[in-house]
């Protein structure tokens, strides 16, 4: 029963993170690098190099970058672009190291899925959502999303290693608000067109 447990929160765990870096990149892996360095969370052998103070360095230099380049409206947009083959390998990256109870073969499959599917999910909704919060607002509310965002994926980081069933129901809830949101901003736009 422990095992089934231990291998039911390193899923949770993995689905997590991935959602996590769906809205940013580097505050999951820097948040899981200094919680480790606190020893707060256990890694496998060969994951601990997240915990290396170099990494942790280069982890927060990048965060900061990310988190105040979004505040710039359009200049998110780009980095959007850029940040959502980059967030699924991080996403992948996190899961694997959630999933190192699993044999080699079923931990990568399913790393490169959560990667693939959730994070890439989540990173392509808040794209859609921010571009046409451009259109509709030429991009002044933009730095609103990406604050939001930012507070989703540390809280979502933090709710996951701590309380694993907790934080996968938030995960679900804040998937149908998202979904919510995007529908009623396409359901709106359609009608403004209808209008014109």
């Amino acid at each position: 029963m422990e095992n089934f447990y231990t291998l039911l929160v390193s899923i949770f765990l993995a689905i997590g993170l991935s959602a996590a870096c769906g809205f940013r990149i580097f505050i999951p892996p820097l948040t899981y690098g200094l919680l480790y360095k606190a020893e707060l969370v256990q890694l496998d052998t060969s994951w601990n190099w997240i915990g290396n103070d170099w990494v942790v360095v280069v982890l927060f230099l990048a965060a900061i970058i990310e988190i105040f380049g979004n505040l710039i409206p359009w200049v998110d947009n780009l980095l959007d672009i850029l940040a959502t083959p980059t967030s699924i390998m991080a996403g992948t990256i996190l899961s694997a190291s959630c999933l190192s109870d699993f044999s080699p073969g079923l931990q990568w499959i399913l790393s490169v899925t959560s990667g693939v599917l959730i994070t890439g999910g989540f990173q392509l909704t808040t794209i859609s959502l921010r571009g046409m919060s451009s259109v509709f607002t030429v991009g002044l509310v933009n730095p609103i999303f990406s604050i939001i965002e930012d507070l989703i994926s540390f809280g979502i980081t933090l709710t996951i290693i701590f309380f694993p069933i907790i934080g996968i129901i938030v995960i679900f809830l804040i998937a149908l608000l998202i979904r919510k949101l995007y529908l009623n901003i396409k359901i709106r736009r359609k009608n403004q067109k209808k209008l014109e």
